[in-house]
């Protein structure tokens, strides 16, 4: 009985001792009071303060405002850090949002490891030097559309938009399971880039016009800014055309240097407001029924990268095609409705016309296949998986 006295003494004893010693400078430190939430982890004090797991701050970063978001991107030390050029400034509606989006879930995917930073068009490299730059890894990447680059490599306008080509659903097909992303890896690769489709636009609109078009003739002497394979086209009809960027157009139908223009669809021409010089809207976007974005890579850049990283950047670069569509899709029918109420006429081109440039569009793909070899293996293919996709095109249409 007596040593079992002894024995409860010394265990109260013991028990104080460590009370005193251990538990309460742990609980001390992390701030706890008697039956306070801050007593749940009594763990190793070094370990408290380890950093936060990628996942953790991914968590973290989900939850917070965009602008808390940006905040914490220009204050980060991320272990990859690219400089990313842009053809589109970050105000412009689905072109310019997507490609600053790449920069936010970038980091938010990566838990802030990867820092791919967006750079407003001109502000890092000329916007002509785009390709070569990112080639030579003066910056390590860029986001654009395809079929800028034209003067590079003529068969990149075959990946950017086909004059009455397939849409959004049929480009997606042939590019992943068709064979067209191989192509275009293949091109881009000789030119030391790697480029992943990070955008897809629904149909555009097809011009701006001071005046009614109702014949093929009318357009005959007119100078419009067009851009891609649907510029060729036009040039059948004698007018002269020029890929302005997006800024230049408006200063240029002011000063009469153009008569018209084609840029993309309502809702980003309504933020150019070109209504203000040009009241005469056309529909369909005939040169223009799908059209990819990109997010060029230097290839050794991307070499570099762990398969951890090259799949986050996949992931996001997918996440906006997803994203791009739906929001651009939601967005017309309120910039239409907007357009209209400026007093803007929405046409239609006359079927005869429409007929005329379809026309014209076999005689430019022709030649520009007769030109260039790549770009006839990229015809190729796209035309063989057309054929092939007809099938489902047209009884999916009924």
């Amino acid at each position: 009985m007596r040593n079992a006295i002894i024995g409860i003494i010394i265990g109260t004893v013991v028990g104080v001792v460590i009370g005193a010693t251990v538990l309460a400078p742990r609980l001390d430190r992390m701030g706890g009071t008697p039956g306070g939430n801050a007593v749940e982890n009594l763990s190793d004090p070094d370990e408290d303060s380890e950093a936060e797991t990628p996942d953790e701050k991914a968590s973290e970063a989900e939850a917070a405002p965009e602008e808390d978001i940006a905040a914490r991107i220009e204050g980060s030390q991320s272990e990859i850090s690219w400089r990313m050029a842009s053809v589109y400034g970050s105000a412009m509606p689905q072109i310019g949002t997507l490609a600053k989006r790449v920069e936010t879930e970038v980091w938010r995917i990566s838990g802030g490891e990867m820092d791919i930073r967006f750079h407003e068009p001109g502000t890092l490299i000329p916007i002509a030097d785009t390709f070569d730059a990112v080639a030579s890894g003066a910056v390590e990447a860029a986001f654009s559309s395809p079929g800028i680059w034209k003067d590079k490599a003529p068969a990149l306008q075959l990946f950017a938009s086909v004059p009455f080509g397939p849409d959004a659903s049929e480009y997606m097909a042939w590019t992943y399971f068709g064979g067209g992303q191989k192509l275009f890896e293949e091109i881009y690769h000789r030119h030391g880039i790697h480029s992943v489709f990070c955008g897809l636009l629904p149909p555009e609109a097809s011009g701006w016009f001071r005046r009614k078009i109702v014949t093929a003739d009318d357009l005959q002497g007119l100078r419009l800014r067009f851009f891609g394979l649907g510029a060729d086209v036009m040039e059948k009809f004698g007018v002269e055309t020029s890929n302005l960027p997006d800024r230049e157009i408006l200063p240029a139908l002011e000063a009469n240097r153009i008569d018209g223009a084609e840029f993309s669809l309502p809702s980003i021409d309504l933020k150019l407001d070109l209504s203000r010089m040009a009241k005469y809207y056309y529909f369909p976007g005939w040169h223009q029924p799908s059209t990819w974005l990109e997010l060029m890579i230097n290839l050794d850049s991307w070499n570099a990268l762990s398969p951890t990283a090259k799949a986050r950047i996949r992931s996001v670069c997918g996440d906006n095609i997803r994203y791009g569509l739906a929001d651009a899709g939601a967005a017309q029918f309120a910039a239409l409705k907007a357009l209209y109420a400026k007093g803007v006429e929405i046409e239609e081109w006359p079927h005869e016309i429409i007929e005329a440039m379809q026309t014209a569009w076999k005689q430019v793909v022709t030649e520009q296949a007769a030109e260039d070899e790549d770009f006839r293996r990229v015809w190729r293919s796209l035309q063989s998986f057309r054929e092939d996709y007809s099938i489902w095109r047209e009884l999916s249409r009924r």
